[in-house]
């Protein structure tokens, strides 16, 4: 459950986005109270679907479970909205246990530093600690961490005993039985029992679906370096698991109808779209070069989107000058300088920009948030935001289950509107 859900901000809406990063922090916080500082290591994306399970089911009015989180350099040092209860505790448990599952196996394989023995026995006793913790903040909410545990324990075995040419299906049942058993218990957390046989399909095609992709992606690596590949050793090719990936996809989402949910919009997107692109990422997909240069495959200019969203104007934003007016010589012009027109900002002496400069670089916000120059005063983005690198798959296409609120796009990513439909595929 490491790395499958990657969702782009350009795809979600201003409230998803939010609900997003409630519940990420709240599963950072969460391992934190929890089980440590160093237990904050574990916190992934994927992993907080459990919280967003349980926060999607439970009949709470606006604002319930979540609290005020102080200031993190992450953020910015800013405060935010972020998950917490039996949801984001629950999400804690199960991160942490299978990053202490994912700790032990690249110490058995002897991967780069566990290669070496002082390495090897610190993240063994790691891996013993936080078996013992996430076991115990597991079972205040009712769950029994010892399903993710055997799987794992049984996946080894199974992996040895794998007759050749065997189903790549025997291989990644270990992953589905204990992704099934996470998901499941939310309905119990959210008191919606009718929801616990679906959400358990869910996960074990969500299992499924995190084995394979993680198998194709290392496929070529474990080749070169004679480390075992579940693909490899059954003789499956590569069309064969991107059929049962989109197979996966396909299933999730026909579990996804039949489960009782008070907001089903991020779950929604997450697991019917996010998963999707997930497949398209490792196995590709037609029309995503179009959407990056703006051309069809041929060279011919893109054809114009129907669904593209209107440009939007920033009301507190000066209006745009005219690019025939002539500006005097004496106006400076260029990066940093004030647009001819504008209000001049106030501007900070070196010292005391300086000052700012190590302080906002300190915690984060040049990297990490939009920001106001530390010598001017004018708005600028961060260096994340500068140079995103996000990979929005093939944005340029409507939502592909009702054909609403079109994540469309100029270029790739720039001015992506996010799907906030909610509706089922």
């Amino acid at each position: 459950m490491f790395g499958i859900i990657r969702p782009c901000r350009h795809r979600l809406s201003e409230r998803l986005q939010a609900s997003w990063m409630a519940h990420l922090c709240g599963l950072c916080l969460a391992l934190r109270d929890d089980h440590g500082q160093l237990a904050r290591t574990a916190t992934n994306y994927d992993g907080l679907i459990i919280s967003v399970l349980v926060e999607a089911q439970a009949a709470a009015g606006d604002g319930a479970g979540r609290r005020t989180a102080g200031p993190c350099p992450l953020r910015g040092m800013r405060t935010a909205s972020v998950a917490q209860g039996e949801g984001a505790r629950l999400a804690a448990a199960v991160s942490l246990a299978l990053a202490s599952v994912k700790i032990r196996d690249h110490v058995e394989d002897r991967d780069g530093v566990f290669a070496r023995r002082p390495v090897a026995a610190g993240a063994r006793a790691v891996t013993r600690r936080w078996d013992r913790k996430s076991a115990g903040s597991a079972s205040v909410v009712g769950f029994d961490t010892a399903v993710l545990l055997d799987a794992a324990s049984r996946q080894g075995e199974l992996e040895r005993a794998l007759p050749v040419g065997g189903s790549v299906l025997l291989v990644t049942e270990p992953t589905e039985t204990a992704t099934a058993a996470a998901f499941a218990h939310t309905a119990a957390l959210a008191g919606r029992p009718g929801n616990a046989a679906p959400l358990a399909e869910a996960g074990r095609l969500f299992g499924r679906l995190a084995h394979l992709l993680d198998a194709a992606e290392d496929q070529t690596a474990d080749a070169a370096s004679g480390a075992w590949n579940p693909l490899t050793a059954t003789g499956t090719d590569r069309a064969e698991a991107e059929r049962l990936c989109r197979d996966a996809v396909h299933g999730i989402r026909l579990a996804l109808r039949d489960v009782e949910l008070a907001d089903r919009t991020l779950v929604h997107v997450l697991l019917a779209h996010e998963t999707e692109r997930a497949v398209e990422r490792v196995f590709g997909r037609a029309g995503h070069t179009a959407c990056r240069t703006g051309t069809e495959d041929g060279g011919a200019p893109l054809a114009a989107n129907p669904y593209q969203a209107p440009p939007r104007h920033d009301p507190d934003q000066a209006p745009p000058q005219d690019p025939g007016a002539p500006v005097p010589p004496w106006v400076p012009q260029g990066p940093g300088f004030t647009p001819p027109g504008a209000p001049p900002p106030n501007r900070r002496n070196l010292l005391a920009g300086c000052a700012m400069w190590a302080l906002m670089g300190c915690t984060c916000q040049l990297l990490c948030c939009n920001h106001d120059d530390p010598f001017t005063g004018e708005p600028r983005e961060g260096f994340c935001t500068r140079h995103d690198c996000c990979d929005c798959g093939n944005c340029c296409d409507a939502c592909q289950c009702c054909g609403e609120n079109a994540n469309c796009c100029s270029g790739c990513c720039d001015g992506c509107d996010g799907c906030d439909c909610g509706c089922d595929c």
